[in-house]
């Protein structure tokens, strides 16, 4: 299993993040450049990466194993959501929603694609995307509603339902039921732009902590959300599983995909909802960073077990 595509990918996402950092440094960016940023990605270049990943081909030689992992991936999104719900009520709103949020959405969208192809070859791409269902439907209802908390349940609720992501959401759901072709032209555009929202998301987090230092990463919310997010979540994914004696490839892509570091996402949503967005910026970096030594830690006790 060569993890050096993983090392590769780790370090391009933080010299993308040290770009956004150099630049609002170096004044080229103001921090209020931060609001229009964030909403270019949320309005224009995640649906597109949403809507472009639903172009999988289903056939019968696949079905088992999608079956396994969807199930697999439906059972850690219950899981996290009641992490999420019983975790941190200690804190304020402000922490407590970004938190929550980070629970059930991970990086799985991005670093988790490399992940899989890494370890698995091709087919772990195509079921890293059936994995990915579950928290898409999640992190862009449930988890939307986490920062909607303090305004009205109708209103929110509205909110949530007119989300540009949650309307990706449908339209790629519709279009991976019904296989409906699209033309090669929608296709590339929706492939580039869908392509430029992780590197816009990473610059976003640059401006941040360019704006807030990395003092307040090491803080016990942190460090405690940390052990929920990267050791935690993916034992209790793995238990079960292994005492099930499902397919170990579905199995060993599944728990690798649990866990991942907190989804970048969250920084761009605790701007957008007035949540504390410094620390949603720590609490991404911090477990990206520690992920970078629990992942091979998790490809070894996997090819232990399994």
């Amino acid at each position: 299993m060569d993890l050096s595509q993983l090392f590769i990918l780790q370090f391009v996402m933080f010299a993308e993040m040290a770009a956004g950092y150099y630049l609002c440094a170096m004044h080229v960016l103001k921090p209020s450049d931060r609001s229009v940023l964030s909403k270019m990605v949320i309005n224009v270049l995640l649906p597109c990466n949403i809507i472009h990943s639903f172009n999988i081909e289903m056939n019968a030689d696949v079905l088992q194993k999608f079956i396994q992992v969807l199930l697999i991936s439906f059972g850690a999104q219950l899981l996290c959501t009641i992490v999420s719900k019983y975790a941190y009520n200690k804190l304020p709103h402000e922490q407590r929603s970004v938190l929550q949020y980070a629970t059930v959405c991970s990086n799985a969208g991005f670093l988790g694609n490399a992940v899989a192809e890494g370890v698995y070859g091709a087919a772990g791409l195509l079921y890293c995307q059936i994995y990915l269902i579950p928290q898409r439907i999640v992190m862009w209802s449930a988890g939307v509603s986490y920062f909607a908390e303090q305004a009205e349940k109708g209103s929110a609720l509205k909110t949530i339902l007119k989300h540009p992501c949650i309307i990706a959401l449908e339209i790629g759901l519709v279009r991976m039921a019904l296989q409906i072709p699209v033309p090669a032209g929608i296709d590339s555009f929706l492939s580039g732009l869908g392509r430029c929202s992780t590197p816009m998301v990473m610059l976003f987090l640059g401006m941040i902590l360019a704006e807030a230092g990395l003092k307040g990463m090491f803080t016990k919310p942190n460090l405690f959300f940390s052990f929920i997010r990267l050791i935690l979540i993916p034992v209790l994914v793995l238990i079960p599983c292994v005492l099930l004696h499902l397919d170990p490839m579905a199995v060993g892509l599944s728990v690798l995909l649990a866990a991942m570091p907190a989804g970048t996402t969250t920084a761009v949503l605790a701007e957008q909802y007035h949540a504390d967005v410094e620390f949603a910026a720590n609490c991404i970096v911090l477990t990206t960073v520690l992920s970078i030594a629990l992942l091979p830690v998790w490809v070894y006790v996997l090819n232990v077990i399994l």
